[in-house]
């Protein structure tokens, strides 16, 4: 099993077959092409639905690409799956969710950022939409290439905004809904990395300070996947089974709450046996995140999938009616089970094809994952999510799992830092001649975890005059403690990602409506 495994791993990631990915891709826009040309015959314009459709594909499999990467990133660079299990296991719950629960109707003007009332020329709501579907699918593609995880909603309210100024002009775009947007920039990875970071906080203090881990564990551990399992009942009930079955959001909790009730009888059993022969050590408690952690992956998939599908298949939807209606302005769209498809479809396709760069970033290159870790990323997540949405605040899911795992990394940082920092002010002072009595607590720092650092902090303060500290030495604890935990220079490349998404896509947009228009008319 390990060995298949680790060969997938390998095909997903070798760079001899991205000419295979890039044909494969090709292959599937081509099938989408050749079908929606079969059942069009007869439309007026139906050569124009069917390029629609490739570009609905090709956005779908950017969002693939690039958005589910934060949904299983964390549990690969943990370690809880493998990065082949992962691609499967997201590809079949994303698709799995934009078809059950992709919902009935779609707003397609994302947020009312316009208004395609006030548009002269019927026709021009149809390349409005086309052009702005297609520069979202091309800003995504760039920036899966840079290796930048970027919101896919915002990326089409991009494209949307820009073409429908260069359709109706300035006036046609409500700017208050714009001005909420841009507050998601800062509002989505603040609250993602702040409950992230708490959390990693509170199993630090809880658990992993504890001298008797093992003991901890079974006290606290059920709690905390009972919070997770609350979390995740509720944000899929309001994210994804909502579209099937009208539930609020008391229901919604209760439903969680039931949930959670079941998954803390069932963990704490779990943990009690696995108590006899756990190791006392955070490898031991890491281990009792796994499952969570797999469950968490495929629930964000599926939630994923579910809402995130819209920002492909509704502009083509409208795109379809428009046509259907004779080239109208449709604000509401229905969605036909082959725009489901092409939509569902892409996700996986996407996702198996060029997830695995994004993956790699989001679980293991911008700081260390371990399972405890990931666990209060998926945790803030889902929690994130819900918050913003009973308190109306505009978040992105990319922007939230993105601002947790900077989180954990900083609050790492920190602690480090300020175990090292503490530790050199109370050495600082000692006399250089008692080094050789230094040098055995010197080396059991350097190999020490953060979490042992401050166990390491409370034997300096008992036995000061044993822990001297040369010149030499201080440089080498200032050295340990400005380790960077968290990359900067991903944190600098993504955040200008984000600011710059919406401009760049409103940009494309507008110069492929203007280029459409002429091709049209």
């Amino acid at each position: 099993m390990a060995r298949s495994s680790n060969f997938l791993d390998t095909l997903l990631t070798s760079p001899a077959t991205e000419r295979y990915r890039v044909g494969l891709s090709v292959l599937f826009l081509l099938i989408v092409w050749l079908v929606v040309g079969s059942f069009s015959q007869g439309l007026p314009n139906n050569m124009l639905l069917m390029a629609a459709a490739v570009i609905g594909g090709y956005m779908a499999i950017n969002i693939g690409a690039n958005d589910v990467a934060n949904n299983v990133g964390p549990a690969v660079g943990s370690g809880a799956l493998s990065l082949g299990a992962a691609v499967l296991l997201a590809a079949v719950f994303e698709a799995g969710g934009a078809i059950i629960a992709g919902g009935d109707v779609v707003s397609t003007i994302k947020g009312g950022i316009i208004d395609p009332t006030s548009l002269d020329d019927p026709r021009a709501f149809v390349w409005l939409m086309t052009a702005a579907l297609l520069a979202g699918a091309l800003w995504l593609n760039l920036a899966t290439w840079m290796g930048a995880p970027v919101s896919t909603t915002h990326s089409i309210v991009g494209g949307v905004l820009g073409a429908g100024i260069a359709a109706g002009g300035w006036a046609i775009a409500d700017w208050s809904v714009m001005g909420k947007i841009a507050a998601s920039w800062v509002i989505s990875p603040v609250l993602g990395g702040a409950l992230a970071a708490l959390f990693l906080f509170v199993i630090k203090k809880t658990v992993l300070y504890q001298k008797n881990l093992v003991s901890a564990a079974r006290t606290f551990v059920p709690w905390l996947v009972a919070i997770m399992a609350w979390a995740f009942g509720t944000y899929l009930m309001i994210k994804g089974v909502s579209k099937l079955v009208k539930l609020d959001f008391t229901q919604s909790a209760l439903i969680g709450l039931a949930l959670a009730a079941v998954v803390f009888f069932a963990m704490r059993t779990l943990v009690g046996r696995k108590a006899a022969t756990m190791e006392n050590s955070t490898d031991g408690v890491n281990m009792l995140f796994t499952w969570p952690l797999i469950f968490a992956a495929a629930l964000l998939s599926f939630a994923h999938g579910a809402n995130d599908v819209a920002n492909a298949i509704g502009p083509l939807a409208a795109i379809n009616d428009a046509i259907q209606a004779g080239g109208g302005v449709v604000t509401s769209a229905s969605i036909p089970l082959w725009v489901m498809m092409v939509g569902a479809l892409g996700l996986a396709v996407g996702l198996m094809l060029f997830g695995p760069r994004l993956i790699k970033t989001v679980g293991s290159e911008i700081t260390e994952l371990d399972k405890t870790r990931a666990f209060c990323i998926a945790l803030s997540a889902a929690l994130t999510v819900i918050l913003a949405s009973q308190l109306g605040l505009p978040v992105s899911s990319t922007h939230i799992a993105i601002g947790g795992v900077f989180g954990v990394g900083f609050l790492r940082e920190y602690l480090k830092s300020n175990y090292a920092t503490q530790l050199h002010k109370i050495m600082e002072h000692h006399d250089p001649a008692e080094q050789e009595r230094l040098k055995p607590f010197l080396d059991d720092f350097r190999n020490a975890s953060v979490e042992e650092m401050e166990n390491l902090l409370k034997q300096a303060k008992k036995k000061k005059d044993q822990v001297p500290l040369s010149k030499s030495e201080r440089k080498r604890l200032k050295n340990i403690y400005k380790e960077e935990m968290v990359k900067r220079s991903h944190l600098f490349r993504i955040a200008a990602a984000w600011i710059i998404t919406v401009p760049a896509s409103a940009l494309m947009a507008a110069f492929l409506f203007f280029a459409l228009r002429g091709l049209m008319i």
